[in-house]
């Protein structure tokens, strides 16, 4: 009944896309994160998607050459690899957007929008090409990184993720609750 309930409901979605969206939605909420990181999370895929499709039209192949393009995207502007950044928040096989913080979100989709409209103008021709662009894309990124951490005197890059920024933003609500109802 469940997969039968489950074919259904993706046969929808092809049918109506707009559903895959609202599913999205609805288990972003149910895994506690806030109406603001939704938003910026979902933009985050769109940013993602348009920097993809120009990686395609420049001969970029999925997978392995994907993986190290954003790779250098990712140390531009956070000083570590994917990698590096997975383990500094403690994550196995999680999706590090998942478990950014808004700013990282940002500053990360900085870096690919960046190196999207990069690559757009100055339409690389080799992977070697498509390599420079997306560190010079992770760099514009990593320059706006610095000017936030000098402006805030902190980093911003964090080793919370998800579940530990959940437990924070609960523990603030619930701080404000209770300082509120005394």
């Amino acid at each position: 009944m469940w997969l039968a309930q489950v074919g259904r409901e993706r046969i929808e979605e092809v049918i109506d896309p707009e559903l895959t969206i609202e599913r999205a939605l609805e288990t972003y909420a149910k895994k506690g994160y806030s109406r603001e990181w939704i938003n910026q999370r979902l933009q985050a895929i769109q940013v993602r998607k348009e920097l993809t499709d120009e990686w395609e039209n420049r001969g970029v192949k999925k997978g392995v050459e994907f993986a190290i393009l954003t790779d250098e995207i990712t140390k531009a502007w956070s000083g570590m690899t994917t990698r590096q950044y997975k383990n500094h928040k403690g994550l196995k096989k999680e999706n590090l957007r998942d478990n950014m913080s808004t700013l990282e979100l940002v500053l990360n989709m900085l870096a690919e929008a960046t190196t999207t409209e990069i690559s757009k103008q100055k339409k690389p021709e080799t992977f070697e090409e498509n390599r420079m662009v997306a560190v010079e894309g992770g760099e514009a990124a990593g320059e706006a990184r610095a000017a936030v951490e000098k402006r805030t005197g902190k980093s911003v890059i964090t080793s919370k993720n998800a579940a530990q920024l959940q437990n924070l933003v609960t523990g603030l609500i619930e701080s404000d609750v209770i300082e509120n109802y005394d």
